[in-house]
């Protein structure tokens, strides 16, 4: 998101090897999301003519009882373990100096549907899909994996608003990054508002949902994205001063 120039100062205090780090990470999340959004996008082509984008969910895809489940099976397990690395090894040390609000942002961000929601997704395999005749939501949640997926959808949204706004708070006291405060606040009423719409509009569940999981793969990439520019001087000459960069 593009807001000009600022003239703020970005710190790049620190080891170029940290910093190497820190980038090499922040390319790995912004990936996995592009991977991941791309993944679910893709599988809709092989759910046959009963299954319908709009009212069914992403995890009806890789169902006990849907076609080809594997490639969704490994893709977002991947993605979720890409997402959580990301965090603690690119977002959390590009941050740190925003103290506590930081930390919990980045163990909370882990924690969401983004991170160890889709790293237990071989776990969380629903029992039918509603596609399937006979299937009713009931019967689709009425095993471990219907139950833990209901589970971790649900309380991973909250947890991921709530990274969201931890996040913000320490921008606020990073150099460079405060331009970003609002905006991420503002995602993560924008992900409230898309699963409220999921749960009232249960006809265009598949709707919302496809709308929310990409919200927040844009977001996380947005987040990567913003690291690589910031991060983009540090460890070459003049490294351990502060730099001059452009917001998003």
């Amino acid at each position: 998101m593009a807001t000009g120039q600022s003239d703020v100062l970005s710190p790049v205090h620190g080891p170029p090897e940290r910093w190497a780090s820190i980038r090499r990470w922040a390319q790995v999340g912004l990936t996995a999301q592009v991977i991941f959004v791309a993944s679910w996008l893709v599988a809709a082509s092989w759910q046959g003519p009963r299954y319908r984008v709009l009212a069914h969910s992403i995890s009806e895809m890789y169902a006990v009882t849907a076609p080809h489940p594997l490639f969704l099976l490994i893709v977002i397990t991947l993605c979720g373990a890409a997402t959580i690395v990301f965090t603690l090894r690119s977002v959390w040390p590009a941050l740190r100096s925003g103290g506590w609000a930081a930390t919990v942002g980045s163990i909370l961000l882990t924690l969401s549907v983004a991170g160890l929601g889709d790293l237990l997704t071989p776990f969380e395999r629903v029992a039918c899909r509603m596609a399937d005749p006979g299937c009713t939501t009931t019967r689709m949640i009425s095993n471990s994996g219907g139950t833990l997926d209901n589970t971790m959808t649900s309380i991973g949204l909250l947890v991921l608003v709530l990274a969201g706004f931890f996040l913000a708070h320490a921008m606020r006291r990073v150099p460079g990054w405060q331009s970003w405060a609002w905006p991420a606040r503002g995602t993560g009423i924008l992900f409230l508002a898309l699963g409220a719409a999921d749960v009232l509009a249960p006809s265009l569940s598949g709707l919302f949902e496809r709308l929310l999981a990409a919200a927040a793969a844009a977001g996380i990439a947005a987040l990567a994205v913003g690291i690589l520019r910031r991060s983009r001087h540090a460890g070459g000459p003049g490294a351990g001063h502060q730099v001059k960069t452009a917001d998003l």
